[in-house]
C-alpha cells in the first residue's frame, strides 16, 4: 500500500515538472528553432524542396524586423514608415564594409548595430516633439532620402544595386547563391529565437509596462513618474536595431541588395504583418509575417491578377488590415484564441450532455 502511494506520488511530482517545464515561455519558441532547424536537415537530403527553405529565409528576415515594429506600435504606440529605408542601410552597409572596406562580417555587423543606436536615438529625439501620422510622415521622409541615396550613390552601387558574388562568411557558416541548401539559414533562426526571448522579457518586464502607460495616457506615465525622453528613445533604439539586423542578415543571405527593395511597400508590409497578427503577441506576428510574405511567395505571385499587377499584393494586405481592424482588433491570435476556447467550450458541453445520458442528470 505504501509502495502504491510512493509511486503515485513521484508520478504526480514528474508531471508537475513536465507541466512547469512546458509551460514556461520559452518552451514553444525553442520547439519552433528545433523545428525550423530540422527543416532545413531535412531538406539538405534531398526530402524538403530547396524552393520551401529559400521561401523561409526572407519570411525570418521580415520576422526578426517584425518584432521591433511590435515593440514601437505595439508597447510604446508610436508610428514609423521608415522600416524599409533601415533595413536598406543596414543591407548595404555590411556589404560595402565587407566587400570594398574589407572587413570581417562579424566586425560589419557589429558596426552596423553601433549605427542602428545613432539613427535609433536620431529618430528617437524626433518623437519627442511630434506623434502620430506625422512621426509616420517624418520617418516615411527619412525612409525616401535614404532610399534616393541607395539608388543614386556610387557606394551602393547606384540603380543596379550590390552583389557579392563570392559569398560571405559569417559566424563561421558560409554563404553563396551557389548553394542549393544555404547554412546561414541556421544563423537566421539562431537571430529569430535570442530575439523573441528577448522581446518577450521586455513585455513582461517593467519596461514593457511602462512603454504601454506611455501609449494608454502620457500625462498619466509622467505623473506616475515614467520619463518620455528614456522610453520612447528605447523604442526606436530597439525597432531600429531590429530592422537594421534584419536587413543585414537579408544580405548575408541573398548577397544582394536592390534600391527598389526598400520601397515603402514593404513598411506596409510590415506594418500589416505586425497588425494583422496581433500587436501585443509575438506568435500573433509570427503568423501575420506568414500571412503577408509566405502567401505573396507562396501563392498570390501565382495567380494571374498579382502577375499583372505587381503592386496588387498590396491591396490585399490593405484588405486584410480592414477586415482586422473592423471584426479582430486584437489581430488573426485573437481568433485562433476564440476558436480554441469554442472547441474547448463544446467539448465540455458534449461532455456533459453524454454523462447526463449516460448516468443520468444529478437531481
Amino acid at each position: 500500500m505504501e509502495l502504491r502511494y510512493n509511486n503515485k506520488k513521484k508520478k504526480e511530482l514528474t508531471k508537475m515538472k513536465i507541466a512547469s517545464f512546458t509551460k514556461h515561455p520559452y518552451f514553444p519558441i525553442i520547439i519552433l528553432g528545433a523545428i525550423l532547424i530540422l527543416l532545413q536537415l531535412i531538406g539538405s537530403t534531398g526530402i524538403i524542396k530547396p524552393s520551401i527553405l529559400n521561401f523561409l529565409s526572407p519570411v525570418l528576415t521580415r520576422y526578426i524586423v517584425a518584432l521591433g515594429f511590435l515593440i514601437l506600435l505595439g508597447y510604446a504606440g508610436l508610428a514609423s514608415l521608415g522600416t524599409a529605408g533601415f533595413m536598406g542601410l543596414g543591407a548595404y552597409l555590411i556589404g560595402y564594409l565587407f566587400q570594398t572596406v574589407g572587413l570581417s562580417v562579424e566586425m560589419a555587423f557589429v558596426i552596423g548595430l553601433v549605427l542602428s543606436l545613432v539613427l535609433g536615438s536620431f529618430v528617437g529625439f524626433i518623437s519627442l516633439r511630434i506623434e502620430g501620422m506625422y512621426l509616420a510622415i517624418v520617418t516615411l521622409g527619412l525612409s525616401e532620402i535614404l532610399k534616393k541615396f541607395f539608388a543614386n550613390s556610387p557606394l551602393t552601387g547606384a540603380a543596379t544595386g550590390m552583389n557579392i558574388e563570392s559569398g560571405m562568411k559569417f559566424l563561421g557558416l558560409f554563404s553563396s547563391n551557389t548553394l542549393v541548401y544555404n547554412p546561414i539559414y541556421y544563423i537566421l533562426v539562431f537571430f529569430m529565437i535570442i530575439l523573441m526571448i528577448w522581446v518577450i522579457n521586455i513585455i513582461n518586464s517593467p519596461t514593457g509596462r511602462a512603454f504601454l502607460s506611455i501609449k494608454n495616457s502620457t500625462s498619466a506615465a509622467q505623473a506616475m513618474g515614467i520619463s518620455l525622453l528614456k522610453y520612447r528613445l528605447l523604442a526606436f533604439l530597439l525597432a531600429t536595431m531590429f530592422a537594421v539586423t534584419g536587413g543585414m542578415l537579408n544580405m548575408v543571405r541573398s548577397l544582394t541588395a536592390y534600391p527598389s527593395t526598400w520601397g515603402i511597400d514593404l513598411s506596409l508590409n510590415v506594418l500589416a504583418a505586425v497588425v494583422i497578427g496581433g500587436m501585443k503577441n509575438i506568435w500573433g506576428v509570427l503568423v501575420g509575417t506568414f500571412i503577408i510574405f509566405g502567401l505573396k511567395d507562396l501563392v498570390l505571385v501565382k495567380l494571374t491578377f498579382f502577375q499583372t499587377y505587381k503592386n496588387a499584393h498590396l491591396m490585399f494586405s490593405g484588405a486584410l488590415i480592414i477586415v482586422v481592424v473592423m471584426f479582430y482588433p486584437g489581430g488573426v491570435i485573437k481568433l485562433f484564441t476564440d476558436i480554441k476556447q469554442l472547441i474547448i467550450k463544446t467539448y465540455k458541453t458534449l461532455k456533459l450532455k453524454w454523462e447526463d445520458y449516460r448516468y443520468g442528470k444529478d437531481i
